[in-house]
């Protein structure tokens, strides 16, 4: 008998979009792409295509507490994300499942507000998301706008992001990663990484014009946690997570009619060139 190749095991908790972009099928292509078996757990769905969401439904937590155990009760899960949660009763049975069952290496990618700034999440949810979710993250991954809403004061310059990080950290974020603007008016996106040890780094790359963006946020946490569950560190795993995203953005397919996917198939050949 041929003997098993080991894999290491990551879990995606988030939505699935049914246009394939964005959501838990992005998570599960970027784990794929870097040779982790990607497991899914399913919150919500959405009825979406390039063009926009028209339809949504969230899963009962009844449901979500049974996919939590079934996946503990039978793999090695070594890192988590999540995505879209929703209400404050999904993130509630997130939070507590999360400690239940001691997971590890936790990716919160804070689905709140989008890239131009409009809110995703009501209120009551949202403070649950900022009593009970924060605290259990390894690291948490805010876009500029979700950034200033969490942090409740307006990202003007590099000291105010690095405050806004601090801010996070004393939330119970172990490790904050703010991603920076990208309106079209940068010449380059800046992103900065505040790690638990007080360091800090800034990464930057040039902007890319597309719009073939669906997907951008998810894939770089979703790296980020593939990277974790290989056993990487937090300050290696964002490098990766920040050159696998902007290969994937910058070598556009044509998929769809308007706000198309990513590229992560050229992002994976990109990868394993580098390995």
């Amino acid at each position: 008998m041929t003997e098993l190749e080991e894999h290491a095991e990551a879990l995606t908790i988030a939505g699935n979009d049914s246009d394939g972009s964005a959501g838990m099928p992005a998570d599960l292509h970027t784990f794929y792409a870097l040779g982790v078996y990607g497991l899914g757990l399913l919150t919500s769905a959405v009825a979406g295509n390039s063009k926009g969401i028209f339809a949504q439904q969230l899963m009962p937590v009844d449901f979500i507490n049974r996919q939590f155990q079934v996946l503990n009760d039978d793999y090695v899960i070594k890192a988590s994300k999540t995505g879209m949660l929703g209400s404050k009763e999904v993130i509630h049975a997130v939070a507590e499942n999360l400690k239940k069952f001691k997971m590890q290496n936790i990716v919160v990618d804070p689905v709140i507000t989008t890239k131009h700034g409009a809110t995703l999440l009501e209120d009551e949810a949202y403070q649950t998301f900022l009593d009970e979710l924060i605290p259990l993250a390894t690291i948490i991954t805010p876009n500029f706008y979700e950034a200033q809403k969490l942090a409740e004061i307006e990202l003007n310059n590099d000291d105010d992001i690095r405050k806004a990080a601090q801010i996070l950290q004393n939330m119970g974020a172990k490790n904050v990663l703010i991603k920076g603007k990208h309106t079209g008016d940068e010449s380059e996106v800046r992103d900065y990484l505040l790690l638990e040890d007080s360091s800090e780094i800034w990464l930057s790359k040039p902007y890319f014009e597309t719009n073939r963006v669906n997907g951008t946020g998810d894939t770089l946490s979703a790296t980020i946690a593939a990277e974790l569950a290989k056993g990487n560190d937090i300050k290696n795993a964002v490098e990766i997570a920040k050159d696998f995203t902007y290969y994937a953005l910058s070598h556009p397919i044509k998929v769809g009619t308007l706000y198309g996917p990513i590229n992560h198939g050229a992002a994976q050949k990109d990868y394993e060139n580098k390995q």
